[in-house]
C-alpha cells in the first residue's frame, strides 16, 4: 500500500540533501568550532556558513551574527520570553507590576513558559481569538501596557493554519508599550511566508528544521541586533555568549541546509503551488465529505499554504484517524505535541469548538513541497470513504 504523509506541520520527511549535509559534517568536520586548530576552524567555517544560510532564508537585510543556534523551536520561544522577563527585572521592573501578553492559540512552547512566569510573580495575560483564530491588533493592544515586557504571537498557528496579521500587531503594541519585546513563533511559516524581521516588526523569531525537511532537535532564535538577551542556557561563550554548550554542528549545518532549500522553492512559486494544492484538497473534501467543513478562516488569503483543518460531525478522531491510516493516509487531530494527552485541543476551545465531543471528528491535513496532486485527491477519497464506513 502506498503511503500518503499528510502531517507535515508535526514534521516533514527529512530532504536528502540535508540528510547528506549533516552526514557531511560527523564524517568530515567533527571538530570543535571553539578549537583554534585547523579542525575546529574548519568546523566554525562551516558553522558561520550555516548561520548565512538561516539569516539569508530570513531576510535579505539579516546579519548572520543575529542567529542564535538553538535545540528547536520550543527553546527558540523560552528564550526569547524568558530573556524579556530578564530584562524586564534588571530595569527594576517587579514582576507583579510586569506583562507577558499571549494570545490563546499559541503553542505550548509560549503558553507554558508564559505560565511559569505567572507563577513566578508576573502579570500574564491570554488574548482571545475571534472563531476563524485570528487575533486583532486591537485586541493584543488593548491586553498592554508602559511596563509590558513581552508580547509574543504565533505567525502561523499549527493547528489551523490562520495567519496571523503580525505587523499590524507589533505596531499597534509599540505604540502602547514601546519597551515591550516583540515575539514571533514563526515555526509553521518560515519556508512558505515571508518571515523578513523588518516586515514582521519583531525583535525575535523562532524557527526550527524539522518543520521545513530537517531534522528534529535544530532550531533557531533571531535577535534583533542591539538587544542583549540574557543567555537562558549558561555555561559556555557559544553564540556569542547567548547560548553556552557546544553547537550541535550537524544540526546547524542541517538547518542552514533545509532554510536554503526552502527559500528557493518559496522564491520559485513553491508557496503558490502549496496553495492551490491546499485549495483542491479543501474543494475534494467539503465537496465529498458528509458534514464536513472547515476550522478557521475560509478565506485563502488568510491561512497558510500548507494547513487545512476540518470538522466532521459523526464519527470521532480517533477512530477516523484510524480508519485513514488503513487506507494508507497519515493524518492528525491537531497538534502532536498534545497527542495521548487525553486533554482537548486549546486551538479548538479558543475557537468556540468542543473538541471534546465523541460525535464529531477534527482533522488537520498538512502539506510539503512533495506533496502531489495524487496524493490530495487520493486522501479525500480515502476520507470520504472512512466517513462512510464510520457512519
Amino acid at each position: 500500500m502506498s503511503i500518503i504523509y499528510l502531517d507535515n506541520a508535526a514534521t516533514t520527511r527529512p530532504d536528502p540533501r540535508v540528510v547528506d549535509a549533516m552526514v557531511a559534517v560527523l564524517r568530515d568536520a567533527w571538530g570543535n568550532p571553539s578549537s583554534p586548530h585547523r579542525i575546529g576552524i574548519e568546523a566554525d567555517r562551516r558553522l558561520k556558513e550555516a548561520r548565512r544560510r538561516v539569516a539569508a532564508a530570513l531576510g535579505p537585510e539579516v546579519d548572520p551574527a543575529e542567529v542564535v543556534f538553538t535545540s528547536g523551536g520550543t527553546e527558540a520561544d523560552a528564550m526569547a520570553l524568558r530573556g524579556a522577563a530578564a530584562l524586564a527585572r534588571a530595569r527594576g521592573w517587579p514582576p507583579g507590576e510586569t506583562g507577558i501578553v499571549v494570545t490563546a492559540i499559541e503553542h505550548p512552547a509560549v503558553l507554558e513558559t508564559a505560565r511559569a512566569l505567572g507563577a513566578e510573580g508576573f502579570r500574564v495575560t491570554v488574548v482571545p481569538v475571534g472563531p476563524t483564530g485570528v487575533v486583532t491588533p486591537e485586541a493584543v493592544a488593548a491586553a498592554c501596557d508602559a511596563r509590558t515586557a513581552a508580547v509574543a504571537v504565533m505567525h502561523v498557528n499549527n493547528e489551523l493554519g490562520a495567519v496571523a496579521p503580525v505587523a499590524a500587531i507589533a505596531a499597534a503594541v509599540r505604540a502602547r508599550a514601546p519597551r515591550a519585546l516583540v515575539h514571533v513563533d514563526a515555526v509553521q511559516s518560515f519556508g512558505w511566508l515571508d518571515c523578513a524581521p523588518a516586515r514582521l516588526g519583531a525583535d525575535t523569531i523562532a524557527v526550527s528544521a524539522h518543520k521545513i525537511h530537517g531534522p528534529k532537535g535544530a532550531g533557531a532564535l533571531w535577535v534583533r541586533k542591539g538587544l542583549q538577551l540574557p543567555a537562558l542556557v549558561t555555561g559556555g561563550d557559544q553564540e556569542g555568549g547567548r547560548r553556552g554548550g557546544t553547537q550541535n554542528m550537524a544540526g546547524a549545518v542541517a538547518l542552514g541546509a533545509a532554510a536554503e532549500l526552502a527559500a528557493a522553492a518559496r522564491a520559485g512559486a513553491g508557496a503558490a503551488r502549496l496553495g492551490a494544492l491546499r485549495d483542491r484538497l479543501v474543494e475534494r473534501v467539503l465537496g465529498g465529505v458528509r458534514r464536513a467543513r472547515l476550522t478557521g478562516p475560509t478565506a485563502p488569503a488568510e491561512r497558510a499554504p500548507h494547513i487545512a483543518s476540518f470538522r466532521i460531525d459523526g464519527p470521532p478522531s480517533e477512530p477516523l484517524l484510524h480508519a485513514l491510516e488503513g487506507r494508507g493516509v497519515y493524518a492528525s487531530s491537531g497538534a502532536a505535541c498534545h497527542a495521548g494527552s487525553g486533554s482537548p485541543s486549546h486551538v479548538l476551545t479558543a475557537i468556540g469548538e468542543d473538541a471534546a465531543r465523541r460525535d464529531r471528528a477534527y482533522l488537520r491535513l498538512s502539506l510539503s513541497r512533495d506533496t502531489t496532486e495524487a496524493e490530495v485527491d487520493g486522501a479525500a477519497a480515502a476520507l470520504a470513504a472512512a466517513v462512510a464506513e464510520l457512519a
